[in-house]
């Protein structure tokens, strides 16, 4: 079976692929309750012969599904958890499925159903005996809230991988090749006294005001971080009543740097803050670790690889009407936002898509040696096993992830993308199952690259967290 062989059976699968992509996005699910979700992918991997290995790392929504035997060993990272508060119908205006309801905002109904088909791809010219090795799909839950593959690597799961593949929606087409934030996620609760505010405020010791100390101490801090650090918080529990002293209260901490070095560094001193917060509002403070993640280190070797497939492929094939929708999305953009996301394109390519509803035809990486300025726990298995990712033109030119016009694409000609991106990624894994030679030189590339071996950013007593809901 050649490459254009695996490249047709994805084709004869374009129906089912949408399909699937369809299914997902119709029922989104949040991070680590994707129960139907996973449900869906595992059992068509299964029906597909593939043997499936469910509650991975402790969460009941991650699994791995392996076909195949021996050496090489292939992963293709595959995600389907959504967003809180980003229902949308595929209109291009304003329209929730649901208030307040959940929606498929950064894509992850595209991205678990593109990576199952080129998994079924390899496995099938594995099967015909044109290839050898191991073929394996990662069922990942909770990627919105950092957590499903780093507590995925703690299990142990990627160690005896020779490259993992993956990719995500976008509004452009191109390999990622730049670095990340490492990131740390904790939660301090604060426990005091509670009493009536007005009557006995004496009695009283508010952890209200411890909250407020903390953050007002982390404010501070600011000045004397790194300028590519950043610290992000929110209040998950404040009190109730003003007239009653606040006996518990609650505050979420986002602490990101380019390196897990430096993010343990200011992670430390939020915790004195923590600490001093109580110290001054005569309260305790319990710290609750949910999740950490390292920075992403891209393979160039591998990377450059799955590049000439992209090229190989060409431009995903979106149809007139797929544009005229996509140029009806991209009307409710503000020009601001537009120029924002284009000012990360090289300027020939900026120029080129500037005036485009979709630029479908991929690009050499524009991110190579730059930090983006947020965390994915995809670098977790980068510092395990050489790991290439791609972003494929899913979205109008300039929308951002996380917004409503995302969720309306990703229900309907987004799923296009989802095709070329099995296609990009089963042509990649062929080309790493045939030549020893790639896989040689990728794991030489990420011994000199990467800083130390992997240690895993959590606590040995941190469990996966449930219902933590991140925007």
């Amino acid at each position: 079976m050649s490459k254009h062989d695996i490249h047709e059976r994805i084709e004869a699968r374009r129906t089912d692929l949408v399909s699937l992509t369809r299914d997902l996005w119709a029922n989104p699910e949040l991070a680590l309750e994707e129960t139907a979700s996973a449900e869906l992918l595992a059992s068509t991997l299964s029906e597909e012969g593939f043997e499936v290995e469910y509650h991975v790392g402790g969460m009941p929504t991650a699994f791995v599904a392996s076909y195949g035997d021996g050496d090489p060993k292939i992963g293709i990272l595959g995600e389907y958890d959504a967003l809180p508060g980003l229902s949308q119908k595929s209109v291009p205006y304003r329209d929730p499925v649901e208030a307040g309801g959940s929606g498929h905002g950064c894509g992850h109904n595209l991205f678990g159903v593109g990576s199952l088909g080129a998994a079924v791809a390899v496995k099938e010219a594995i099967e015909s005996g044109d290839l050898s090795g191991t073929v394996r799909y990662y069922g990942c839950p909770a990627e919105e809230t950092l957590v499903g593959k780093v507590y995925m690597a703690r299990a142990g799961v990627f160690d005896d991988l020779d490259a993992a593949l993956t990719w995500h929606p976008s509004h452009v087409s191109a390999p990622w090749k730049g670095r990340s934030l490492a990131m740390n996620s904790i939660e301090y609760t604060f426990h005091g006294e509670s009493a009536h505010a007005a009557q006995s405020p004496e009695s009283g010791r508010s952890a209200l005001d411890a909250v407020e100390l903390m953050n007002t101490g982390v404010e501070f801090m600011r000045e004397h971080i790194s300028d590519d650090a950043r610290i992000h918080y929110s209040i998950t529990e404040g009190g109730g009543a003003p007239n009653v002293v606040p006996a518990e209260a609650s505050v979420w901490y986002f602490v990101r740097a380019p390196s897990r070095h430096t993010t343990e560094k200011i992670t430390d001193w939020v915790d004195d803050v923590a600490e001093g917060a109580a110290l001054m509002s005569q309260t305790t403070v319990k710290r609750r670790f949910i999740t950490g993640c390292h920075d992403y280190l891209a393979n160039d070797t591998i990377s450059d690889v799955l590049l000439s497939n992209m090229r190989e492929l060409g431009a995903i094939e979106y149809t007139e009407s797929d544009r005229e929708f996509a140029a009806e999305l991209q009307e409710t953009l503000s020009e601001e936002t537009i120029e924002n996301r284009l000012a990360d394109l090289q300027s020939d390519e900026r120029e080129a898509a500037r005036d485009r509803a979709l630029y479908a035809e991929p690009m050499a990486s524009f991110d190579e040696g730059t930090v983006m300025k947020g965390s994915t726990d995809v670098a977790d298995v980068s510092w395990i096993t050489p790991v290439a990712q791609f972003w494929a033109a899913s979205w109008p030119i300039g929308t951002p992830s996380h917004s409503w016009q995302a969720v309306a694409a990703n229900g309907d000609f987004a799923a296009k993308s989802a095709v070329y991106a099995a296609k990009a990624i089963a042509g990649t894994a062929y080309d790493l199952l045939v030549d020893p030679s790639i896989l040689e030189a990728a794991a030489e590339e990420l011994d000199a690259t990467r800083p130390s071996e992997y240690e895993t950013p959590l606590p040995e007593s941190a469990e996966p967290p449930t219902n933590m809901e991140v925007n």
